[in-house]
């Protein structure tokens, strides 16, 4: 489905710190991410993110813009390849899909959900998350009752087998499913 809302990929400008917070303080994105995402989310928070992408990870997180504001982000990171502990377990919380792979993560103002956008901005990030890194799969990992979130991995082309993962967010244990997708 095309986006009925035009939207474009673009770096973030320190400028975007207003429309960061305008559309980021709401309890309704923030539920359905990990601590990271905070609630309330301050101008403090926003300068800080901006900053932190700026000069950490550059070349894979960008805006959403919609209507010339910055509506939301997305992201592909490149993950280090999962060691065995030495008593030969994967750590709880890791994730291991394939040798080489990124984890997407996303967000966007929900005045402009079910338009369409979110699910075109993910196809643009995994093609772009193929082309300029060193991975085979890209993963998501959507909590369980994130039913949207679900069905928008779904329409871009990423499956789930259906494996649980439990993540700690504010001191409560959640559950999360993971997606994936294959080059």
């Amino acid at each position: 489905m095309n986006s009925k809302i035009s939207y474009k990929l673009r770096k973030f400008k320190k400028t975007d710190v207003n429309s960061i917070v305008k559309y980021a303080n709401n309890k309704n994105i923030a539920k359905f991410l990990t601590n990271e995402f905070p609630y309330p989310y301050s101008k403090k928070d926003a300068e800080l993110f901006i900053n932190f992408i700026s000069n950490e990870n550059p070349t894979n997180t960008f805006v959403i813009e919609v209507n010339k504001e910055a509506a939301g982000a997305i992201t592909v990171t490149p993950q280090a390849k999962i060691i065995a502990t030495s008593k030969k377990e994967t750590p709880s919380l890791a994730i291991n899909i394939c040798d080489k792979q990124g984890e997407l993560g996303y967000w966007l103002a929900e005045k402009y959900w079910n338009n369409g956008i979110m699910t075109s901005a993910i196809k643009e990030m995994v093609n772009y998350g193929f082309e300029t890194f060193d991975i085979n799969c890209i993963y998501a990992t959507p909590f369980v009752p994130n039913i949207a979130s679900q069905r928008v991995l779904k329409k871009a082309g990423f499956n789930s087998n259906l494996e649980k993962k439990s993540i700690i967010k504010n001191n409560e244990i959640y559950e999360v499913l993971i997606y994936s997708i294959s080059k």
